[in-house]
């Protein structure tokens, strides 16, 4: 008896060990991840304020429009400033555009839909489009990026339930997984940031992350792009939808599923 009481003493040491060890490991872990987002955030807000000072010196009243839009008037005094300068500083107005872009997409900041907005005012429709396919997809990579390192604890301390439901979905559709990221990001069922830090943690490769971010996006922005054409006349974001932009998008959303469906009825018609 004693030495059976001796071993599981022992045993119970070598867990406690195991434990406090997977413990620390887990808090390192943690702090350099945490470090390293930091480290991100500090080299984007580094590039912001050189894109800033990059751009030609600007009136005592201007410097008060030259921030983040997050409401639709910031989008508008911004957009009518950059448009002054447009012509003679496109690069420089582009390059702003497309680095705000990316790091609001990148830390999940809200304000985005105004620089969607904004581009079509300031760029030509082609142009306009391939920049927020391009921004949104970069910016969604490096957020999914960001949460591989970061996200698991985030997700599940947070929204445990929406994170073990869509990780259920991703198990069964796995060999659709593009398709129905492209559905995600053309419907308003998932916000698009819970989207970018979810799908790492839940297993979502990220080549059909990737290429589902640019095609998803293209017609909900191709309709903020399209309201930006008109931008003056805007009181809010709400007012760059329609019930013809709404159909439109929903058609585009079933769309994607028609692989989805038609490779599932060749499958029950074939076993």
């Amino acid at each position: 008896m004693g030495e059976i009481t001796k071993a599981k003493r022992k045993m119970n040491s070598q867990v406690d060990t195991r434990s406090v060890l997977e413990t620390a490991n887990e808090r390192a872990s943690t702090r350099r991840a945490l470090l390293t987002v930091g480290l991100i955030f500090i080299v984007s807000l580094t590039a912001l304020f050189y894109v800033y000072m990059s751009f030609p010196k600007l009136e005592e009243d201007e410097k008060q429009h030259m921030k983040l839009p997050l409401y639709i008037e910031d989008a508008k005094n911004l957009g009518k400033l950059l448009g002054r300068y447009k012509d003679l500083y496109y690069f420089q107005v582009l390059a702003g555009v497309f680095i705000t872009y990316i790091f609001l997409q990148t830390f999940a900041i809200p304000g985005s839909i105004f620089l969607s907005i904004l581009s079509g005012f300031l760029f030509r429709f082609p142009v306009a489009l391939l920049l927020v396919c391009t921004c949104s997809a970069i910016g969604a990579t490096l957020c999914y990026l960001l949460s591989s390192l970061l996200g698991r604890r985030l997700l599940y301390r947070y929204f445990p339930e929406k994170a073990n439901e869509w990780t259920v979905i991703v198990s069964k559709h796995r060999d659709n997984l593009l398709n129905y990221m492209l559905f995600l990001r053309m419907t308003p069922l998932l916000p698009n940031w819970f989207i970018n830090l979810a799908s790492p943690v839940i297993g979502v490769p990220i080549t059909p992350f990737i290429v589902g971010t640019f095609f998803g996006v293209a017609p909900p922005s191709f309709v903020a792009i399209q309201a930006g054409q008109t931008l003056h006349k805007l009181t809010s974001s709400s007012d760059a939808w329609s019930w013809n932009s709404i159909i439109m998008l929903c058609a585009f959303a079933l769309l994607s599923l028609v692989p989805v469906l038609y490779k599932q009825k060749l499958k029950q018609k074939f076993e």
